[in-house]
């Protein structure tokens, strides 16, 4: 069974695609100018549609198909994607000849140089989501990983002076340890005199 928000997007496609809509048993035809209206359907699209719903429109359908709103309202019908041209058509709980897809009388459609017809977009409500996502996708575990640091990684990287030591202690051994691995091997009497008796052996 079509919901009514179904059927509702169902004329705002082929709205978009240059159908028409037949009212009072044919005796009218009508098309809104406009569609969309930013993140919704149009103040036009919008009284067409509540005057569709009401007693006044009469059996009312859209051209090139023969069910009518009232009848894509009930449970006989449901809304499937085209296999032409992958709109919405109505289909028939036991099936509906590809005939009858309202496309079939129109020469330029499917047109993929066009853009497709679609429903009102909320830009925020997709900018939220993208940035759900994004974030979702840095952390998979969903922890906040800038504000809860691991204590061992903080350690290693900014370790702290021992509490036996104050700080100025701390620095000056630190530079004593600092300047005996930086100390050339040359410059140690050990090695300076292990160097002298090579050279008288050699001698």
């Amino acid at each position: 069974m079509a919901s009514e928000q179904q059927v509702k997007r169902y004329l705002a496609y082929w709205f978009q695609v240059g159908k028409t809509i037949v009212v009072h048993n044919g005796e009218k035809v009508l098309q809104p100018q406009r569609i969309i209206a930013g993140d919704r359907y149009s103040q036009e699209f919008e009284e067409l549609w509540q005057y569709l719903l009401s007693p006044e429109s009469g059996d009312c359908y859209l051209t090139g198909t023969s069910q009518t709103i009232s009848e894509l309202l009930t449970s006989k019908w449901d809304l499937e994607p085209c296999s032409r041209c992958d709109m919405p058509v109505p289909m028939f709980n036991v099936g509906l000849p590809p005939e009858s897809c309202a496309c079939s009388d129109l020469s330029n459609w499917p047109n993929t140089d066009l853009p497709k017809p679609r429903e009102p977009i909320n830009n925020q409500n997709r900018l939220r989501a993208i940035h759900h996502r994004l974030r979702q996708g840095e952390n998979p575990d969903g922890s906040d990983r800038e504000a809860s640091p691991d204590p061992k990684n903080q350690t290693r990287e900014s370790p702290h002076p021992p509490e036996s030591l104050n700080q100025q202690d701390y620095l000056r051994l630190v530079r004593d340890r600092t300047s005996c691995l930086r100390k050339p091997l040359s410059a140690s009497p050990e090695n300076s005199l292990a160097s002298g008796n090579q050279k008288s052996a050699t001698d």
